[in-house]
């Protein structure tokens, strides 16, 4: 399943999900950004709306970036409506993306519970679950022997630091394999005839008289009739190269994995008081993540006291892991914006649109966040599904604050 050496033409073979063409001098559309949200995009714009001549650019290799390096969660319980109807399409788009790729994703949907330690945990909650039930969301609340029933190795006792009260419940919730999804997607966009150009690097974008025209990267400039960036950490950095600056920080964010282990844990277990969530992955390791380090980089590491803070804060929820082993950690690169929620849509320079904001959410919209970009590209105006997150909001004060839905990092 490798992919070609770039520059290779070589004749098809069920060796290879993709080509890795040279790039044309021009294109109707370029992303920037060969991610999960990158390569939807693409599929999108091909699956949707017809558009082929397209180019998806990564400066390293295909989904090597927050992609490869993020702890795979998939959820749709978020508190405002706004939040809940983007997160909600990708999740049932999540639910047929197997059989619309034709390529095994693992999506597997064990369910996600979201702990409760305080009264005022309790009470944000329980009203999340409301706001969810209004907004079509599968979700329950369940009390502390309710989480140990869904799942039994979770410590309920009453004499720990922050005793678990109970738990909001969505069960449609889970994980999916992130690497077989980029690979299904970005096979899906080469089939359709849309160039996948890795090691290409996007040194600065073409504007001339407030439209974009093109980008610069280190493989030449290439023309181009619109722009999409779709670059995580970096897309400031892109934007910036327009003249434009984004209201988003970028953080690293760590994860780290056991060693395989039997199953043991059947669900997906958040908490924000002990700030650590914990998955089993299908082979069998356990998935910690936490929260983003303070400091402001473009480094995929982080700090070392996080990496301890995490794993103690898993032993007051899971005491059955004291003896199991780190296997090996990770950082990405999320970017935050001021309400912890995405900028999806047009840009101040015409036919230049944004995609980023989206802290640590952005694999679990993978799906929904390429249907919508793609239908903003296409018809250079918002999917009304994305049509909240516009870049204005932050002059208008019509924020979509998720920070309560979005603070234990997924």
């Amino acid at each position: 399943m490798s992919p070609r050496t770039p520059g290779a033409e070589l004749p098809e073979h069920p060796d290879f999900l993709w080509r890795n063409p040279e790039p044309k001098r021009s294109y109707d559309v370029i992303v920037v950004g060969g991610g999960g949200h990158g390569l939807a995009t693409a599929h999108y714009l091909a699956k949707n709306h017809g558009i082929t001549n397209v180019a998806v650019l990564e400066k390293g290799w295909l989904a090597g970036g927050n992609m490869a390096r993020n702890t795979t969660i998939i959820r749709s319980n978020y508190l405002w409506d706004e939040s809940a109807g983007i997160y909600e399409h990708a999740l049932k788009l999540w639910e047929g993306l197997a059989e619309e790729l034709d390529y095994p994703i693992l999506f597997s949907q064990r369910g996600v519970l979201n702990l409760a330690h305080s009264l005022q945990d309790v009470r944000d909650s329980v009203r999340r679950v409301e706001a969810n039930r209004l907004n079509g969301v599968d979700a329950e609340w369940l009390d502390a022997d309710g989480v140990k029933e869904v799942c039994p190795i979770v410590n309920i006792s009453p004499d720990v630091r922050y005793p678990v009260l109970g738990a909001t419940y969505q069960p449609r919730a889970g994980i999916a394999k992130h690497d077989h999804v980029a690979w299904g997607l970005a096979r899906s966009a080469d089939a359709a005839g849309i160039d996948i150009i890795q090691n290409c690097e996007v040194t600065g974008l073409d504007v001339v008289g407030g439209r974009v025209v093109g980008v610069q990267t280190n493989l030449g400039p290439i023309a181009a009739g619109k722009v999409a960036l779709c670059s995580a950490g970096h897309t400031s950095v892109l934007a910036a190269m327009a003249g434009i600056e984004l209201p988003v920080q970028s953080h690293p964010l760590q994860a780290l994995v056991s060693e395989l282990l039997e199953p043991v844990h059947p669900t997906v277990v958040m908490s924000n008081a002990v700030h650590v969530y914990v998955s089993q992955a299908h082979k069998g390791e356990l998935v910690m993540g936490a929260g983003i380090d303070a400091y402001n980089s473009y480094t995929q590491r982080g700090a070392f006291h996080i990496i301890e803070e995490q794993m103690a804060a898993a032993l007051e929820l899971f005491p059955v892991f004291a003896r199991a082993h780190v296997l090996r950690t990770w950082g990405g690169i999320v970017d935050v914006s001021p309400d912890a929620s995405p900028i999806i849509g047009l840009s101040p320079v015409d036919n230049l649109y944004l995609n980023c904001g989206w802290g640590t959410g952005g694999f679990k919209a993978t799906p929904g966040v390429g249907w919508v970009y793609a239908h903003t590209i296409a018809h250079d105006t918002p999917h009304p599904l994305n049509a909240p997150f516009s870049l204005d909001r932050f002059t208008t004060g019509a924020l979509v604050d998720e920070h309560g839905a979005a603070a234990v990092a997924h």
